[in-house]
């Protein structure tokens, strides 16, 4: 899988089989499992880069554990609101997350995701299924324009890991990191 466009940014894969009511979205992350993690469960990260970079987010609920549920929404400058919710069904840390997914514009159609967090040795790799009650209710969410706020988001997320310094220095494998979430990225 090519991982890097021309111009060095990293890729967004985003397909959807035409016979299937999917969207499988892959992405790689300079970053271990375990900080690409945190920053898909710590709403305090999750605020700063899911969503197109036009839009602001506000988060009313966030609880990113087995069981738990989130609600968010993103703002236009005009005041214009997009909600979203969902119920994480599994979250296993570094592994996967498992939720369904829904937006208030269309509250009667919900998705079911499932984000695979895979270990490359110092980097990750994420792939999000994403399952829709049909063709049509995939195709709807295609035309919305999610591709673009989808790699907005990733490219978001990108700066947020590049925000940690101490990548750099040697450091133990088995040693336990902080993690800051003051929206200077992720630090020790």
């Amino acid at each position: 899988m090519s991982t890097t466009e021309a111009d060095g940014r990293l890729e967004t894969r985003i397909e959807a089989d035409p016979a299937l009511p999917t969207i499988v979205i892959t992405r790689e992350f300079n970053a271990s499992p375990d900080r690409v993690f945190t920053a898909y469960t710590d709403p305090d990260l999750v605020i700063q880069w899911l969503g197109p970079r036009r839009l602001t987010m506000r988060i009313d609920e966030y609880d990113a554990r087995s069981g738990g549920a989130y609600r968010y929404v993103h703002l236009e400058d005009d005041g214009t609101e997009y909600g979203f919710r969902g119920v994480f069904h599994e979250v296993r840390p570094q592994e996967r997350i498992v939720q369904t997914f829904a937006y208030d514009g269309f509250p009667d159609s919900v998705s079911l995701e499932k984000a695979v967090f895979e270990d490359l040795g110092g980097r990750t790799r994420v792939t999000t299924t994403s399952v829709m009650e049909s063709v049509e209710a995939r195709d709807a969410i295609i035309k919305s324009g999610m591709q673009d706020g989808v790699r907005q988001g990733y490219e978001r997320l990108d700066e947020l890991l590049a925000g940690r310094e101490s990548d750099k220095g040697d450091r133990s494998a088995d040693s336990t990191e902080e993690l800051r979430t003051d929206g200077k990225g992720l630090n020790p």
